[in-house]
């Protein structure tokens, strides 16, 4: 049964500030259109950003910028989209909620949520913002108390239902990789001692925390270097943190690099570092597991299921930058723990494949329109 499916989230793939969230729903749904599903996506609006285009078989729509999505969004719905008569609605759970089973009480919805932020919030943005994402989050079991949930972890799992939410509504999804990208080079040395970061450069990722380890890091691996690959709104912050370090020659920013750059950048890799107090699974850990590299990673929600401590690498106390300063140093320094856990990362990577990923996403998305078809009376969707 091929399915009409609205996507609703902050960002599209073509989005500047998009990131792994925004990778897992494109690479699911490109590849529901081309299994015969009908998707339009609503998104946020950015510069130079159509208001409608067609991005690989999926119609999307984008409307305000990011502090007046969340007002304009179901203005939209209501105008121009609800005459598709969805039978399901997906919502990218991703920032504050934009309360969707309100918009249309005839279409069932599954959210989608990579992580919530709780109280955590307080110490990445100012207090009015952390405040408005607090309260809403608080609003999630009240209005979604009856929706499916798809999550990336089990530690995502488990705060919905701390939450409220019955566990028997919640369903983990794992995302995939490119596997014809993602691949370790044929002759595999252990690289120079690079230690690099992959993503967004925001604030709450904590990408100064192996900066500020690396003076130590360097008394013991004297040629020892941070690569920082991505753009954000946290670059000038952490070039500053950098000087006030004394590393600033040590540590590089090579800005966004994609597709073959990205690969030859994991190649020149020893270990990716990613010290970030809470994420959705760790997309990025697994795109490293897979080009051979292993990783040193906050001991925290999601990164603690993708990083296989011990075996795949490292996961230390948030926040403690001797630990953080003590793991990249072995992984730096013993070419025969690198071998091992180099290894064993790339067959933990292959577990994960975008193929399945969207199997089972098809399949909640489905058993999602026939629960509400169900629940109406058994009326077709002609009916709706």
């Amino acid at each position: 049964m091929a399915l009409r499916i609205l996507v609703v989230s902050y960002r599209d793939m073509r989005h500047p500030e998009a990131g792994g969230a925004e990778v897992i729903v494109h690479e699911i749904f490109r590849r529901l259109v081309r299994r015969g599903h009908d998707v339009h996506f609503l998104t946020g609006g950015f510069h130079a950003g159509a208001a409608e285009e067609e991005m690989e078989g999926y119609r999307v729509h984008r409307v305000g910028r990011a502090p007046t999505f969340a007002l304009l969004a179901p203005l939209l719905y209501r105008r121009k989209l609800q005459r598709e008569r969805f039978d399901v609605l997906f919502e990218d759970l991703n920032k504050i909620p934009l309360l969707t089973p309100l918009w249309d009480r005839r279409v069932p919805v599954l959210a989608n949520v990579p992580h919530l932020f709780g109280t955590t919030v307080f110490d990445q943005a100012s207090l009015p913002v952390a405040g408005c994402v607090w309260l809403s989050e608080r609003t999630i079991p009240r209005v979604y108390g009856r929706a499916p949930f798809a999550v990336l972890s089990e530690s995502t799992r488990e705060d919905l239902a701390a939450r409220g939410i019955p566990r028997e509504h919640l369903r983990v999804i794992r995302s995939g990789i490119d596997h014809g990208l993602y691949t370790a080079p044929e002759r595999r040395e252990p690289p120079s001692p690079v230690m690099t970061y992959l993503g967004r450069l925001k604030r709450y990722k904590r990408i100064e925390y192996p900066i500020l380890a690396l003076p130590e890091i360097r008394k013991r691996v004297p040629d020892a270097e941070y690569w920082i690959v991505g753009e954000g709104d946290f670059l000038e912050p952490l070039r500053r943190i950098a000087e006030r370090a004394g590393v600033s020659g040590a540590v590089r920013f090579l800005g966004y690099r994609g597709g073959r750059e990205k690969l030859e950048t994991l190649h020149a890799t020893r270990a990716l570092l990613y010290t970030s107090p809470k994420e959705g699974w760790g997309l990025s850990v697994i795109e490293a597991n897979a080009c051979g590299v292993p990783v040193v990673a906050s001991n925290s929600p999601g990164l603690c299921e993708s990083v296989r401590d011990g075996e795949t690498g490292f996961l230390v106390p948030h926040g403690d930058l001797k630990a953080l300063a003590e793991a990249s140093v072995r992984l730096l320094s013993d070419d025969a723990l690198w071998q091992r856990m180099s290894e064993a990362g790339i067959r933990w990577a292959r577990r994960f494949d975008w193929e399945n990923a969207t199997s089972e996403m098809e399949a909640y998305l489905m058993e999602t329109a026939e629960s509400a078809v169900k629940a109406a009376g058994g009326a077709g969707r002609e009916e709706r």
